[in-house]
C-alpha cells in the first residue's frame, strides 16, 4: 500500500505550542456537558514492524498515554505480531489492540473504497469479519480487544447488524459515519485526522486541523486518527508537542476503548 504525506507536514507553524494550548483551551471553555472531556488516539493499518511503529508507541510512553491500535489481521503473522509485541513491551504504555478489517480490500465497483459495503452479501461480510477476529485472537490472545475499525471508516447497514451480532464491543469510524450503528454498539469514532489530510495548502490543513482538535474536545470526546506510514520528522515533532500540551489539561482525560466501555457501563 502506497502512503503518501499530508502536505501540512511540509514544515511546523511557528509558535505551534501555543496555538494548539490556545485551541485546546478553547475547546475546554465551549464543553457544555459536565466532567472531563475523554481523548483517544487512534493508530491504523498496524500489522508490519518497523521504525516508524516503534517511534509511535515511544512517544505514547513518553508520555503514559493509552494507543488504540487497528491490526489488519490478514496482514499480520506470527513473526510479526512477535516483533510488534517486542517493541510495545519496551515502549511500556497501555495499547488496545483491536480488528481493522480483514484484509483491507476494496470491493466496490462505484464510488468510495469499502472493504465492508454494499456489494457485499451479509453472508460474505459476516465469514471476513469472523476470519480476521478469529485470527487476531490465535495471535494476540487476550491482548485483542473486540472493537472493529472498517478500512476508510466506512461499512455499510449488514456489516454493523453483524458486530453487533457477533458480539463486538464497539465500531470505530469517523464522524457522521451512516449508517449509525444502534445501542448495542456504540460508535467509537475519530473527529480529528492528522494524517490523511487533502487540504492543497499548508496553511488551509493548519487552520482545518486546529479547527477540528477545538471542535472535538468542545464535544466531550475527541478521537485522533493517526497513521504512522505517513509520518516524517513534522509529523512526529507535532504529535510530541500535541501530548505535551493534552497531558497537561486537567480538564482531559486520555483514554482507550477498554476505558470508553467501562465509562459507559458505569453510566
Amino acid at each position: 500500500m502506497k502512503y503518501n504525506v499530508s502536505s501540512i507536514w511540509q514544515r511546523l507553524p511557528v509558535d505551534l505550542a501555543t496555538k494548539i494550548e490556545r485551541c485546546v483551551a478553547a475547546g475546554c471553555e465551549q464543553k457544555t456537558a459536565g466532567g472531563e472531556t475523554h481523548i483517544f488516539f487512534r493508530a491504523d493499518d498496524i500489522a508490519v514492524p518497523g521504525q516508524q511503529f516503534s517511534r509511535l508507541l515511544q512517544i505514547f510512553s513518553r508520555y503514559h498515554a493509552p494507543l488504540c491500535l487497528a491490526v489488519v489481521p490478514a496482514w499480520l503473522t506470527r513473526p510479526r505480531w512477535s516483533a510488534l509485541w517486542r517493541i510495545a513491551q519496551n515502549a511500556g504504555s497501555r495499547w488496545c489492540w483491536h480488528q481493522h478489517g480483514w484484509r483491507h480490500t476494496n470491493h466496490e465497483i462505484e464510488g468510495k473504497k469499502q472493504e465492508f459495503g454494499p456489494a457485499r452479501s451479509r453472508a460474505e461480510l459476516e465469514h471476513d469479519v469472523s476470519c480476521g477476529r478469529q485470527r487476531l485472537e490465535n495471535l494476540l490472545g487476550k491482548e485483542f480487544y473486540p472493537v472493529f475499525t472498517p478500512p476508510w471508516n466506512r461499512c455499510d447497514q449488514k456489516a454493523l447488524d453483524v458486530l453487533e451480532h457477533l458480539g463486538y464491543a464497539a465500531v470505530s469510524r469517523s464522524r457522521g459515519s451512516r449508517p449509525r450503528s444502534s445501542e448495542g454498539l456504540p460508535g467509537y469514532d475519530v473527529n480529528v485526522d492528522l494524517h490523511t489530510r487533502k487540504e492543497k495548502t499548508p496553511a488551509t490543513g493548519w487552520s482545518n486541523l486546529l479547527d477540528e482538535l477545538q471542535l472535538a474536545i468542545a464535544s466531550g470526546r475527541c478521537g485522533i486518527m493517526i497513521h504512522h506510514q505517513r509520518m516524517n520528522q513534522a509529523a512526529f515533532d507535532f504529535l510530541e508537542i500535541l501530548l505535551a500540551v493534552l497531558t497537561r489539561h486537567r480538564e482531559l482525560e486520555l483514554v482507550d476503548f477498554e476505558d470508553l466501555g467501562c465509562a459507559a457501563s458505569n453510566n
